[in-house]
C-alpha cells in the first residue's frame, strides 16, 4: 500500500480549481496560502516524504499523526514589502502557512517516524513494520 493524498475537499473541486490555478516551480497554489511540493518515495523497509520549503526554520514546522493521517503544517509570518525601503522592481518570494494531510498505510511504524529539515528540505521518514516489510522468494516448481 501506498502513501495518498488526503483532501476533504471533493475531487471535482479540485479539477477546477487546477483549471484556473497559477503553478509556481517550487510550490502550487492554494486558497490557503501554498502548498510545497512533495515527493514520496516507497524504499524496502520505509517511505521517505521531501517537502521543498525553502526559507524556513525548524521552528516553523507541526507535524501530527492522528489514527492514519499525518498532517504537516508550518506557520510563518510574511513581510509587507509596502513597508520596505528597498524598491523591489519585482517580487516572487512568497512565504506563508500550509497544511498538507496524508493518509499512511497501516504498515508504518509510528512509533519511529522522524523528520529532519536541511537545505530547504524537509524529509520525513516513515519506517516500515519489521513483519510487515516486503520479503522476496523465488518459488520453485516441483
Amino acid at each position: 500500500m501506498t502513501i495518498m493524498r488526503y483532501s476533504p475537499r471533493p475531487r471535482f473541486a479540485d479539477l477546477f480549481d487546477n483549471l484556473f490555478e497559477r503553478e509556481f516551480d517550487h510550490m502550487q497554489r492554494s486558497n490557503s496560502g501554498y502548498v510545497p511540493r512533495t515527493n514520496i518515495a516507497e524504499k524496502e523497509d520505509k517511505f521517505q516524504m521531501e517537502l521543498a520549503v525553502p526559507g524556513m526554520s525548524k521552528k516553523d514546522f507541526h507535524i501530527n499523526l492522528e489514527k492514519d493521517l499525518l498532517t504537516i503544517s508550518a506557520e510563518t509570518e510574511t513581510k509587507e514589502t509596502k513597508e520596505s525601503n528597498d524598491n523591489y522592481t519585482m517580487v516572487e518570494f512568497e512565504k506563508g502557512s500550509f497544511s498538507r494531510s496524508f493518509i499512511i498505510p497501516k504498515s508504518v511504524d509510528i512509533d519511529n517516524i522522524k523528520a529532519d529539515y536541511e537545505n530547504g528540505i524537509l524529509t520525513v521518514i516513515l519506517p516500515k513494520k519489521k513483519e510487515e516489510m516486503k520479503v522476496s522468494k523465488e518459488i520453485q516448481i516441483s
